[in-house]
């Protein structure tokens, strides 16, 4: 016969379920420390420390074979493609090759020219910053052979004229960025006389073809090993620029488009 619960242990089932209550638990949050003002000052110097080193290593085009290449890789971005491989420019006007210069234009080309040699010399002789002074007698002058060229120009019975606003205009502002401005002086200096060992031969070749019977004039000779002059002068101002800043540097490098200007106008004379 089956088995009756007592209803004293049965009763145990229908009790309603007890609840333990916990206690809610807290909220917990890490502490970050805050940073004083000094600390933060610091981090600031350390982060722009670390930003100015970053820029330091900043690659500049040609910089690796000293600053006259950073010069060079500049200038001849400035060309125009129908002059280098490098140019960037787009062509103003014809080509040298279709130019048809005269003799009277081409005599204010080289007096104009002579001015700014002319001031050259007295800048580089006067020495208003020590480092010009590196720059003398280096074979490059052109105002002796200048002269000799005027002067043959002038027993074949032609008028020598006087300067024009050009030249003058050039003379002046080298006079006056000379005294104040070494880095921007010198990106002058480099692009007048190298500039015109390399292209102004060929313009020079050009135009005496066609109005002087190819006479090879004495502006466009040098005593000497033209290369090795070249180089001669390479060398002090590389040594000159290890003394400059990279913003010194590139203050010179930014001066280049000018002294392109400067010098394209006195050019354009042959044309006039």
């Amino acid at each position: 016969m089956a088995s009756i619960t007592p209803i004293s242990q049965s009763q145990s089932l229908f009790k309603k379920p007890q609840f333990i209550i916990l206690n809610k638990p807290k909220a917990q949050f890490l502490s970050v420390p805050t940073l004083n003002f000094s600390q933060r000052k610091a981090r600031m110097v350390v982060v722009s420390a670390t930003a100015a080193a970053e820029k330091s290593k900043k690659r500049y085009p040609g910089a690796a074979k000293g600053f006259v290449e950073e010069m060079r890789f500049v200038a001849m971005k400035l060309h125009t493609r129908d002059q280098s491989k490098e140019g960037e420019k787009e062509p103003e006007g014809q080509p040298v090759g279709k130019w048809e210069p005269s003799v009277e234009g081409y005599l204010k080309f080289l007096v104009d020219s002579k001015l700014v040699y002319d001031t050259l010399d007295k800048i580089i002789e006067k020495a208003a910053f020590p480092e010009y002074a590196e720059f003398r007698n280096t074979g490059l002058e052109r105002s002796e052979s200048l002269a000799k060229d005027l002067e043959w120009f002038k027993a074949q019975g032609y008028a020598i004229p006087d300067p024009s606003s050009p030249g003058v205009s050039y003379a002046q502002y080298l006079e006056e960025l000379s005294e104040k401005d070494p880095q921007a002086f010198i990106c002058h200096f480099y692009n007048i006389y190298f500039a015109h060992s390399a292209g102004g031969r060929m313009i020079g070749k050009k135009v005496t073809e066609k109005i002087l019977n190819n006479k090879e004039l004495e502006f466009y000779k040098w005593d000497g090993d033209l290369s090795q002059l070249l180089q001669n002068v390479r060398e002090k101002l590389n040594l000159v620029a290890e003394n400059w800043t990279r913003e010194e540097k590139n203050h010179c490098l930014e001066e280049t488009e000018k002294s392109f200007k400067f010098s394209g106008d006195i050019l354009r004379l042959i044309l006039s």
